[in-house]
C-alpha cells in the first residue's frame, strides 16, 4: 500500500465523537513507551504525525488519522502506566475499554509489544481480555532493530510459547523496527488485504 495523504483529524476521550462516516479504522495500543507514536509515523512516512515523547504515557486521547482518504488509523492511550495515579489510570481504561468494545467501525486492533522484554503479565492480560471480548487483533513487535536478529527471534519465539500455553490458535504477529523502516510493508499490506474484504 502507497500512502498518499495522512492527516490529523480529531482528539477525544468519547467514542461516540469520533468520525461518523463508516470508514474502518486500525487502532495502535500498548503500554507506554512501547514505541507507539515512532511506529505510527514511520507507516505513514510522517516524521512528526504523532506526537513522540520521551515522557511515557502522553498519550490521553483517542487520536484519529485519516489515511489515504480510505480508512483511519487510530492512535489509542496506552495502558498500564502506574504513575498516572488510580482515578486517571481507571479513567483511562474506561475510554480504551469503550471504544474497543463499543466501537463498531473499529476493524483490527494493534496491540504493540516491546521485542526486548520477556512477556509482560500486563501484555498478556490484555490480550486475553480482547480475545474473551471477541476483538480482532495483531500483535506488533516494536524495536526489532534494539538487539541482534538471533535474540530478536528467541524473544518472538518465547512469546508465542507463552501465549500458546492458553491459546489455540495466534493472531497474526509482526516484527518492525521504526528506526529501519521493517515491517511497513508487511503491517500496510495487512491493512490492505482487509480493506478488500469489507
Amino acid at each position: 500500500m502507497l500512502i498518499k495523504t495522512a492527516e490529523f483529524i480529531i482528539s477525544n476521550t468519547d467514542y461516540r465523537k469520533c468520525p461518523q462516516d463508516g470508514k474502518p479504522e486500525y487502532a495502535f495500543i500498548g503500554r507506554s513507551n512501547v514505541g507507539k507514536s515512532s511506529l505510527i509515523n514511520m507507516l505513514t512516512n510522517r516524521k512528526g504525525l504523532a506526537m513522540t515523547s520521551s515522557t511515557p504515557g502522553k498519550t490521553m486521547l483517542i487520536n484519529h488519522f485519516l489515511i489515504n482518504n480510505e480508512w483511519y488509523l487510530v492512535d489509542l492511550p496506552g495502558y498500564g502506566y502506574a504513575r498516572r495515579g488510580k482515578e486517571n489510570r481507571e479513567r483511562l481504561q474506561k475510554i480504551i475499554e469503550d471504544y474497543v468494545l463499543e466501537r463498531g467501525a473499529l476493524t483490527s486492533l494493534f496491540v504493540l509489544v516491546d521485542s526486548r522484554h520477556e512477556p509482560q503479565k500486563i501484555d498478556l492480560e490484555f490480550m486475553e481480555w480482547l480475545g474473551e471480548n471477541g476483538v480482532p487483533f495483531s500483535i506488533v513487535f516494536t524495536k526489532g532493530d534494539k538487539q541482534g536478529p538471533v535474540k530478536l527471534q528467541q524473544n518472538v519465539e518465547a512469546y508465542k510459547e507463552k501465549l500458546f500455553e492458553t491459546w489455540e490458535e495466534l493472531p497474526p504477529v509482526f516484527v518492525t523496527s521504526s528506526e529501519k523502516k521493517s515491517g511497513r510493508e508487511e503491517l500496510l499490506d495487512y491493512i490492505e488485504q482487509i480493506n478488500k474484504t469489507l
